[in-house]
């Protein structure tokens, strides 16, 4: 069973560790604020204190970190060696994993583009979706890892694909949140209890899992990050510049970035994405 290093031990990286070393892998990990990564020890990681110790000798290197900054930053640390397979699983955007690649291609690593769909309750349970992309020898030595953390694997081809998928699927995701900010909002200014709308549209084809899970955030006006504002503001500006860069004009996405940059930047950052509803609740 190959090892592993998993280098962000934060909402996501940390319950995909756990899963893997449950799956009876060897996992090393590393997280920039060390005392998040100590509990994982009673679960059989081994916590390491820089990136290179745990990157050392591991079969695999996952990187699960806010953005591509901060990716390219601790991948440098962790000198990357020819042999060894680099798992890049954040969401960075279409330039950061282009610089992942070249940083790839001077190490001799090999890259797997391989982000994944899901949020916290999803990595600790273990139902994530991985949309895998990469040469094909190193999807294939991946394949027991992304067993042990997601309920199903899509295998794209070559590497960049991955990211490209989870750009256009998080386009939907923020939509969705972002609709379900502005209807519960307007169903409160026309003096409407929101649970009507969700009543509404249930059994039919609106009707949405996820609305109802963002919607109840809303309507309780309790926030528990499953995934925090600032990040889901950075993942919209990444969809923008991806429509851009390839010719596509999202209105929509652009209007999405600025709000939810806007509900980031006004104190709400670390509360669940959900949270862009504060700013178009009636007053």
């Amino acid at each position: 069973m190959p090892s592993i290093a998993v280098l962000g031990t934060g909402a996501m990286g940390a319950p995909m560790a756990r899963n893997l070393a449950r799956a009876g892998h060897d996992v090393r990990a590393w997280n920039r604020t060390f005392e998040k990564a100590e509990a994982l020890r009673d679960d059989g990681v081994d916590v390491r204190e820089d990136p290179a110790a745990a990157a050392d000798g591991a079969d695999v290197v996952m990187t699960m970190l806010a953005d591509a900054e901060a990716v390219l930053e601790v991948a440098e640390q962790a000198d990357l060696r020819s042999g060894q397979i680099w798992w890049q699983a954040s969401t960075i955007g279409i330039e950061g994993n282009e610089r992942c690649a070249e940083l790839a291609a001077q190490t001799g690593v090999a890259l797997v583009d391989a982000p994944v769909l899901g949020t916290r309750q999803p990595a600790e349970d273990g139902k994530l979706v991985v949309l895998a992309s990469g040469p094909d020898d190193a999807l294939d030595a991946c394949a027991q890892l992304f067993d042990a953390v997601a309920a199903r694997t899509m295998r794209l081809g070559e590497e960049g694909k991955g990211t490209r998928l989870k750009l256009a699927v998080n386009s939907w995701v923020l939509a969705v949140t972002e609709g379900a900010a502005e209807t519960i909002a307007l169903a409160e200014a026309l003096g409407l209890d929101p649970q009507l709308v969700l009543d509404a549209v249930e059994g039919g084809g609106l009707d949405l899992p996820y609305l109802r899970m963002k919607a109840k955030l809303m309507m309780d006006r309790e926030f528990p990050p499953s995934f925090a504002l600032t990040l889901a503001a950075k993942d919209a500006r990444l969809v923008v510049e991806a429509a851009e860069r390839h010719g596509a004009d999202l209105a929509a996405a652009r209007a999405i970035a600025a709000r939810m940059t806007e509900g980031a930047d006004a104190g709400h950052g670390d509360e669940d994405m959900a949270a862009t509803y504060l700013l178009s609740r009636p007053r």
